[in-house]
């Protein structure tokens, strides 16, 4: 236990969990350059060998209608996207920096941080929820056959795999993990800033003299759960970098840039029938009710 915690004792010389032992944040750190090196050597030497070439766009086997450029991301999509990206860096950095020795001012940055990635995923559960396609971004059951088949085929059989709706698998499992964790670290962090003075709430004696409630062992419980959440983040991150500069992403990459992808990556990439861009066709006009015999145009 004392390589995954920090432990102490409690006035009734109790052994109770402080918070993580930083050392994990070591090894997310290597676990997350282990699987960039892993990844860039599959893609050089066994990828070619089990997954055919990328299927080239056939403009003219498409559907007329279309666009030339469709949206992937909302201009309300990517504003959130970058302010939850440049929150989450900044927590990073004043989460752990002091730790490894660069010594800075770093509380308030860090609880500010904080709250602006809390307000960021109040704000895209609302926006995801009824603006955008909701079910779009989770594991759906026709997911988990294309995972079986992916299986397969990295053992070397030969399947035929359709292409992906709006999100591949991997995008979508990396947006489970990212959900779940952010928000356990939110929540943690809400129930940290109890004990610490900040104008937004007031910092609780009650809660501040721990020892004295006997619950020391409980804040020990919430910063190892905030700790082991934000811990993880580094790998999530180095991945998520990492897959954002990859020659055949950056397409997806600038999507969150400028918001649109070519018609030619659209069908290379995705299915026309998981993911509809066709804009919406206008409806008929009902006919005119006919006119009985005699009757005067109007």
């Amino acid at each position: 236990m004392e390589q995954l915690f920090q432990t102490g004792t409690d006035p009734w010389g109790q052994e109770i969990i402080i918070r993580l032992a930083w050392g994990l944040l070591t090894l997310s750190f290597w676990a997350g350059i282990a699987f960039v090196v892993f990844h860039a050597a599959y893609a050089v030497v066994w990828k070619p060998r089990v997954e055919p070439a990328g299927a080239a766009a056939d403009p003219a086997a498409a559907d007329p209608g279309i666009p030339e450029r469709i949206v992937r991301h909302t201009g309300a999509a990517r504003m959130f996207h970058w302010v939850m990206a440049a929150a989450m860096l900044a927590l990073l950095v004043t989460g752990f920096f002091p730790i490894v020795g660069l010594e800075f001012s770093w509380l308030t940055i860090h609880w500010v941080s904080g709250l602006i990635l809390i307000l960021c995923i109040i704000y895209h559960i609302v926006h995801a929820s009824f603006f955008l396609d909701f079910w779009s971004i989770w594991i759906l059951p026709q997911d988990l056959k294309e995972a079986v088949r992916r299986t397969q085929r990295q053992l070397g059989a030969t399947v035929d795999i359709d292409k992906h709706g709006k999100y591949p698998l991997d995008h979508k499992l990396y947006h489970l993990a990212v959900t779940i964790f952010g928000l356990v670290v939110s929540v943690s962090g809400l129930l940290m800033m109890l004990r610490i003075d900040n104008p937004i709430v007031p910092m609780n004696e009650i809660f501040f003299d721990n020892a004295a409630m006997g619950n020391e062992a409980a804040w020990g419980i919430v910063y190892s759960t905030h700790g082991f959440s934000a811990v993880l983040f580094v790998m999530l991150t180095i991945t998520h970098i990492y897959f954002a500069i990859r020659p055949e992403k950056l397409w997806i990459t600038k999507s969150m840039i400028f918001g649109t992808v070519t018609r030619d990556d659209y069908l290379a990439h995705h299915s026309p029938k998981r993911w509809d861009v066709t804009p919406p066709k206008p409806k008929a006009k009902p006919p005119a009710p006919a006119r009985s015999a005699g009757q005067p145009a109007s």
